[in-house]
């Protein structure tokens, strides 16, 4: 189905180029010459957007502006102003619009335009139902994203949360390790069952065995009772073993026979007890080169990762970063709060070596020492906006093994495009290159818009 923009403009000269480029973009136009038939034909029309010129006879586009905004607070409009009154244009982004545009203007800037402010719209949308449809798993609602690899992650976990499979999840601090096993559990047979979660790395080494499996009386200094484990507290249900690339390697193999057998026997000594568990690991580390340097046993990896899910970083899904800040403002009672454009962008063009954690800490702060209702590049922390090429913020962050420069180019190609809509202009633009190099590299790389996800 096409998608519907309503044009309101004065211009006839110009309502009509708008109207015939939008219509040969493919886009469902209808354009009026005024706001209040703009405003009297909306209701009935239901458009996913509208554009509007900023000065017209009558009522004009701000005051068109604020009574859609009433009507429909999550519509997108995109204002037309001219030279010179850009600041009358940020006045109007301020009090709700999603975009502006500066006259004259090229069919190229006002197709490119309109595609965001549309690919905006359709990624709210997605995550509002992603968010319905799992209005029932209040674990499962934390895990944000609307991204083609958060896809695949959702996908996997409603496949594998009905079965018993143990599962390793793996990705970078941050990322949401704990709420991905959690939500594996929520949506499995055992939800009425505890949650055990267990942080293998926090607990003093020569703790970590009776914590896990529980000890007898007299088993050590201070063993005054018999304790269980976590392995037996979280009988009946799941036990999450995170970090356990850090499990010291004297004990993997009595977690491994706890995993073969489903029994554990307490340190001390004592009666085997059967446990009916499902396990849930989750590491930070490269596991396959745990596992080449012999600290990780390669049995008790494949008995945990019968199924493997990994998550990817933040700053592999950008696309996801506005859905996620509206998610932590929602959160934290402040659903008003709105973004600049420029403020939004810095947020994207951060490397979040901390990931979602880091970027909710982020927006925590911002909350909190923001004047107004608008967040601008201001409130912007001022280590997000540095470009410099050392450490966790830099443009490129090369594998130390090595990278192949032809691979490195076409994913630099790829992801201008995916950020500037498929535009050939506009990427060309970005990359301060030529269109006729751009398009020559797509040609060279076999570069269509389904390679998009390639760069996830």
């Amino acid at each position: 189905m096409k998608q519907k923009i309503l044009i309101a403009d004065d211009d006839t000269s110009l309502r009509r180029v708008l109207e015939y480029n939008l219509t040969a973009a493919g886009y469902d136009v209808t354009a009026v010459p005024s706001a209040e038939e703009a405003l009297a034909v909306f209701r009935e029309l239901s458009p996913d957007l509208v554009i509007t010129d900023m000065k017209m006879p009558g009522m004009d586009g701000m005051q068109l502006l604020q009574k859609l905004k009433a009507i429909s607070p999550e519509l997108l409009v995109i204002m037309i102003t001219a030279f010179g009154t850009v600041d009358i244009a940020v006045e109007a982004m301020k009090a709700g619009a999603y975009d502006y545009i500066t006259k004259p203007f090229n069919r190229d800037e006002l197709l490119l335009t309109v595609a965001k402010a549309l690919q905006f719209t359709r990624l709210s949308e997605e995550n509002r139902q992603l968010k319905s449809e799992l209005s029932d798993r209040s674990d499962y609602r934390v895990i944000v994203g609307s991204s083609p690899s958060m896809a695949k992650v959702f996908q996997v976990i409603d496949k594998v949360s009905a079965t018993d499979a143990s599962v390793l999840i793996t990705g970078e601090s941050g990322t949401g390790k704990e709420l991905a096993a959690r939500a594996l559990h929520k949506q499995s047979q055992r939800s009425g069952a505890p949650f055990i979660a267990v942080n293998c790395a926090a607990i003093p080494r020569d703790l970590l065995e009776s914590e896990l499996f529980g000890h007898v009386k007299g088993a050590f200094t201070g063993a005054i009772k018999d304790i269980s484990g976590r392995f037996e507290q979280a009988d009946g249900g799941t036990i999450f073993l995170d970090e356990i690339g850090e499990l010291p390697i004297e004990l993997q193999p009595k977690l491994l026979r706890v995993l073969q057998e489903r029994t554990v026997e307490p340190v001390g000594g004592g009666r085997l007890k059967k446990l009916d568990i499902r396990v849930v690991a989750a590491t930070n580390l490269d596991i396959d080169k745990a596992l080449e340097e012999g600290k990780f046993r390669e049995d008790l990896y494949y008995r945990l990762a019968v199924i493997q899910l990994h998550l990817p970083a933040l700053r592999q899904r950008p696309d996801d970063i506005p859905v996620l800040v509206r998610h932590f403002c929602e959160r934290s009672g402040a659903a008003g709060v709105r973004f600049e454009r420029d403020a939004m962008s810095a947020l994207q063009g951060y490397q979040w070596p901390g990931n979602v954690r880091e970027l909710e800490n982020v927006i925590e702060r911002i909350l909190i020492m923001r004047d107004s209702d608008t967040i601008t590049l201001g409130d912007i922390p001022e280590k997000l906006l540095r470009r410099d090429n050392s450490g966790s913020n830099s443009v490129i962050n090369l594998p130390s093994e090595g990278y192949p420069l032809e691979k490195l180019e076409r994913e630099v190609v790829v992801e201008a495009l995916r950020r500037n809509g498929w535009n050939q202009t506009a990427a060309a633009r970005f990359l301060s290159i030529p269109r006729h190099t751009l398009i020559y590299r797509m040609e060279k790389y076999s570069i269509e818009p389904g390679d998009a996800d390639q760069v996830l």
